[in-house]
């Protein structure tokens, strides 16, 4: 197999770090939130972290497949994400709303900066990761909208 583009190959694992970094405080503040609503984000956290366990593999899967080598441990996560981290300790419900739709926003927003490169040598990694940020935007505006409720 040939060597992936190395475009491409930065892509998938500047994603995939982001993503196992997103799932990790997505159960962190799973674990740890308080106050009212709390049931609904718990919840949702469960639906999110799901929903991008299976975005990371799938990305993880791709670059495998098309010869490279995912690197998703744990100080290659910590040395390598774009997140920004929650504090460790009781969350508040009220916090993580806003704190969380920014998390999605911004590993959405990672993912499309690499969009038009990817897609001029890879459609198929192109449309995988289009696919993975427009879950992730709909995950954004679901909190958005959960937020309101309140």
């Amino acid at each position: 197999m040939a060597q992936p583009s190395a475009v491409v190959e930065k892509a998938l694992q500047q994603s995939l770090v982001d993503l196992t970094d997103l799932a990790l405080q997505g159960k962190q503040a799973h674990w740890n939130i308080q106050g009212a609503r709390f049931r609904s984000l718990h919840l949702a956290l469960d639906e999110i972290v799901a929903e991008v366990r299976t975005a990371s593999d799938d990305v993880a899967e791709r670059l495998a497949a098309i010869g490279g080598t995912p690197d998703a441990r744990a100080a290659s996560i910590a040395s390598q994400s774009g997140l920004k981290q929650f504090d460790a300790g009781k969350l508040s419900v009220d916090t993580v709303y806003p704190a969380f739709e920014e998390l999605l926003m911004g590993t959405s927003d990672r993912i499309k900066a690499t969009l038009d490169e990817v897609d001029a040598v890879d459609h198929l990694t192109s449309d995988l990761l289009t696919g993975i940020a427009t879950g992730l935007e709909k995950q954004a505006w679901m909190l958005r909208m959960a937020a309101q409720e309140g």
